[in-house]
């Protein structure tokens, strides 16, 4: 049986189990509760996501420092650069878009209105300004950069001293060699810890169906809905067209080969924990070289998160809807700007995205309370949104490979290249 088959029927069982424990209607002082909900099964969501985690900042260091230093040495870091940064911004602004367009179709808060639902408050913090992103790109101290899990900044130490390799003669070639054999070891302690995803995935299943609110999802059907449209349409239509038409690869083999990545970032919701998993499928399975595919996917995982504009463009108009403001042309274009650009200083860590709509809100003047309808509805819509921002992250490691002849097709046509089997 493969991984995804074993992550498919965890996932599946365990949804079943939570839904079954919230049912039963089991209360925090229950013993159900007590020593297998907030017991055995949130801990052992919780070892699995710290464990994915834990490979994050050692995963990017090495293999970001070796794809600097192979691209140092061909004077592509620059074009590389500029063509993976402009796609991602590319495609936030068309998640956006096409999430906005949707909304005002379907007209989501008009029907939430005629149910006169009480507004919940929302306390957001304050969203990092421009200039304090700019500057909190580059570190003090990379070494607490890393300890702080600071992407940005580590992935910008990476670069730099992968470049200093590339130029320093024998003596960087001698250390990029341990560096290659420390990606393989990381790599291959990645491949080790994807092995128990079926267990991790079936605890933080269990959690979400005790935990998610079904009834506020009906409360909220045509919002939630606008929003899972919009990012299966992101998903499945403007992906496919840049693979198809820029990149010249079969979208359809893509997407099959994405589903591990997919499944984990769905039951995460971090883009962050994902990434581990990601930049293995995206190089062994995909078949992107280590030099793009260590540079695009980490930067991905920081800065692009499509699915999560697209969740701020039917946000935008829902409560505009709900509270009876309208919004001009300028309005919707200032929140494509201000959501586009906002997705660079956000973190990839579950429920940041609410975080950028209270920036996006107060850009076009609606009230910050209007969160607060959507809390109740917004842990599984987050789930969705990371399995779209992960199959981005690969879309654009993917299509910018292809643009340097990095692309290995023999392995991409391959339906068994990388594949994990149970042993």
């Amino acid at each position: 049986m493969n991984l995804t088959l074993r992550i498919l029927i965890a996932m599946g069982v365990g949804l079943c189990v939570g839904v079954l424990l919230q049912w039963g209607d089991f209360t925090d002082d229950h013993i159900v509760s007590v020593f297998f909900t907030n017991g055995v099964i949130d801990a052992g969501g919780d070892i699995f996501i710290t464990l994915l985690k834990m490979m994050v900042v050692p995963l990017v260091l090495v293999s970001l420092t070796c794809g600097a230093a192979n691209l140092g040495a061909t004077g592509k870091v620059g074009r590389l650069g500029g063509k993976t940064i402009g796609l991602y911004l590319v495609t936030t602004a068309a998640a956006v878009t096409l999430a906005l367009t949707l909304a005002l179709i379907v007209d989501p808060g008009l029907s939430a209105a005629d149910k006169d639902m009480p507004s919940p408050e929302f306390v957001g913090k304050d969203a990092p300004s421009i200039k304090e992103t700019l500057v909190n790109i580059v570190p003090s101290n990379p070494i607490a950069a890393m300890a702080e899990g600071k992407m940005l900044q580590v992935i910008l130490f990476a670069v730099l001293l992968g470049l200093a390799m590339s130029k320093t003669g024998e003596s960087g070639r001698r250390v990029l060699k341990v560096f290659e054999d420390l990606n393989l070891i990381v790599m291959k302690l990645v491949t080790m810890l994807i092995q128990l995803a079926p267990y991790g995935v079936f605890c933080l299943m269990v959690t979400l169906g005790v935990t998610v609110g079904w009834s506020e999802i009906t409360k909220l059907l045509a919002y939630f809905l606008t929003v899972v449209a919009a990012l299966l349409l992101h998903m499945m239509l403007v992906y496919p067209l840049f693979l198809r038409f820029i990149a010249g690869v079969n979208p359809l083999i893509y997407l099959k080969k994405m589903r591990e990545p997919m499944l984990v970032a769905f039951s995460s919701a971090s883009s962050g924990a994902t990434l581990p998993v990601t930049l293995r499928t995206v190089e062994h399975r995909v078949g992107v070289s280590n030099s793009v595919a260590s540079f695009a996917v980490p930067l991905g995982a920081t800065i692009n998160m499509d699915g999560t504009a697209i969740m701020q463009g039917v946000a935008t108009v829902f409560i505009a809807q709900f509270y009876g403001f309208m919004l001009g042309p300028q309005d919707y274009l200032l929140v494509i700007l201000t959501a586009s650009l906002a997705s660079i200083g956000t973190a990839a860590v579950p429920g940041v995205g609410l975080i950028m709509l209270a920036l996006v809100l107060g850009q076009v003047g609606l009230p910050l309370e209007g969160i607060g309808l959507i809390i109740g509805v917004d842990r599984i819509l987050d789930m969705m949104r990371t399995a779209v921002n992960v199959t981005g992250d690969g879309m654009v490691a993917t299509t910018v490979a292809k643009s340097e002849n990095e692309l290995d097709l023999q392995v991409f046509n391959d339906p068994e290249a990388g594949k994990m089997i149970a042993s």
